[in-house]
Formats: structure tokens, sequence, C-alpha cells
């Protein structure tokens, strides 16, 4: 799949936010978690990335299995108001 420069965007953003699980990004763009990691490896600085992969790393909020809770909210408040996400639009 060849990803625009606004999905690899939207992607690094979706993965910075707490909340976005990689299902979530899987969901929307069809990427494993192991292809997100690697996407951000390729677009970011190293020691960027080495402090997201600390952030995100076992991190409860970023997988679905491991949430406390079954359903609720599939994205971050502030993300309505961003037009390229197929998922507010619905």
């Amino acid at each position: 799949m060849k990803l625009t420069a606004i999905d690899i965007d939207r992607i690094i953003e979706m993965a910075w936010e707490d909340r976005t699980t990689f299902d979530s990004i899987k969901f929307q763009f069809n990427l494993t978690e192991q292809q997100v990691i690697e996407l951000m490896r390729s677009q970011m600085k190293p020691k960027s990335f080495r402090l997201w992969r600390a952030r995100v790393q076992g991190r409860k909020t970023k997988h679905q299995m491991l949430r406390s809770f079954e359903s609720g909210r599939f994205k971050c408040s502030r993300q309505r108001t961003i037009s390229n996400n197929k998922i507010s639009k619905r």
C-alpha cells in the first residue's frame, strides 16, 4: 500500500497520541504495529524515535487488549477538528 505524505503525517500523529491504539491505526490505514514502528523509525530522528518507543512500549492505552474498558472512545476528543481523519467523519 502506497501512503501519501498526509497519511504518513496522520499515522505519526496517531502513534504519538496516548489514547489512540495500534488497532485503530490498523483499522484506518491497514498497518500492523510492527509496520507502524518501522514507519516511525524511518520518518523520525533517532533520538525522537527512541523517546517515542520508550513512551509507548507496554503502554496499556496503545493496545486494545490491555485496556481496562471494553468500549470507549475510539479517538481523542481533539481529533474532531482533523478533517483527514476517516473515523471522525462517521
